[in-house]
């Protein structure tokens, strides 16, 4: 069954994939209308969100945001369907970064990276930091269930010299690296909601207490490697810029948590000025209320 349906939607999506982002932007002004107004997909997990994060804005505010949301979500999918054939040159015009001479300097200087990244505007283009620097990118993923569609995203993702490495191994590869001394930019998506029983640390985000992942910090400052923050804002339709932020040049200077919530505060602030560039349609508020129930 896997095969059948890569079969019939994977030479759809390739050929769409070939069309110019004008023509890709055209179809999701028309996906909006169908997702938004017809469908209505994850309307009510988005005005949770945006309600618990914004109590103090009107019920029209909030509306606004609701609906820029959704509309970028659907621009944000068809980068991702342009992934599969953008060449190097249109993403570079297109995903430009400031300050790159922070990661430079620390290849210089013999030190591997954690980047820590959130779910703001456009993090899939993010590999494009490969085309500027020496590193060797490695990036935390959950795998897609279908065993073909995930091969052939792995290869839009990795022919930039990004690698795309299942969570459960990214462990072992780091210590791997280590060993051998090679150097490398580790990324991790670090805004998501963990398991309530692998909850090891609460804290306030948009004005609300949560469990919040960890793993960047413990990585960090188990190999002392300095902490990167991609502080990614859209432009305009189609166009990014990441700014290179340094969040934590010795991390074993730094008290438990303390990265984590610096992370937490430059991503909030972000969304304070822009909300629309947020994923709201994920459920990172799903354990409210629950701290009694997690393993602390």
């Amino acid at each position: 069954m896997q095969l059948l349906i890569f079969i019939l939607v994977y030479p759809f999506i390739w050929l769409l994939s070939l069309l110019p982002m004008r023509i890709l932007f055209a179809f999701s002004d028309i996906l909006y209308f169908v997702v938004y107004y017809i469908i209505g997909y994850r309307k009510k997990v988005v005005r949770y969100n945006l309600k618990l994060s914004f109590p103090n804005k009107s019920k029209q505010e909030r509306l606004e945001i609701e609906k820029k949301t959704i509309q970028h979500f659907l621009d944000t999918f068809m980068e991702m369907i342009k992934s599969f054939t953008i060449s190097k040159k249109e993403i570079s015009e297109r995903f430009q970064y400031k300050n790159i001479e922070i990661l430079q300097d620390f290849y210089s200087k013999n030190k591997s990276l954690i980047i820590m990244a959130g779910h703001y505007a456009n993090w899939e283009w993010v590999v494009n930091v490969n085309n500027l620097v020496p590193y060797n990118g490695y990036a935390a993923y959950k795998k897609i269930k279908n065993k073909y569609f995930e091969q052939k995203v792995k290869s839009s993702r990795t022919k930039f010299g990004a690698y795309f490495i299942p969570t459960k191994e990214f462990m072992d590869l780091m210590q791997g690296h280590a060993d051998k001394k090679e150097l490398a930019i580790y990324g991790l998506l670090s805004d998501q909601s963990p398991k309530l029983n692998k909850a090891h640390y609460w804290s306030n985000f948009m004005g609300v207490n949560v469990p919040v992942h960890t793993g960047a910090e413990m990585l960090a400052k188990k190999y002392n490697y300095p902490v990167i923050y991609f502080q990614t804002e859209r432009i305009k339709r189609g166009y990014y810029k990441s700014t290179v932020m340094v969040l934590a040049e010795n991390p074993r200077d730094y008290k438990d948590y303390q990265i984590t919530d610096h992370f937490l505060k430059e991503l909030e602030s972000q969304i304070r000025n822009k909300p629309e560039f947020y994923f709201w349609t994920h459920k990172r508020f799903k354990h409210v209320g629950k701290e009694n129930n997690s393993i602390n």
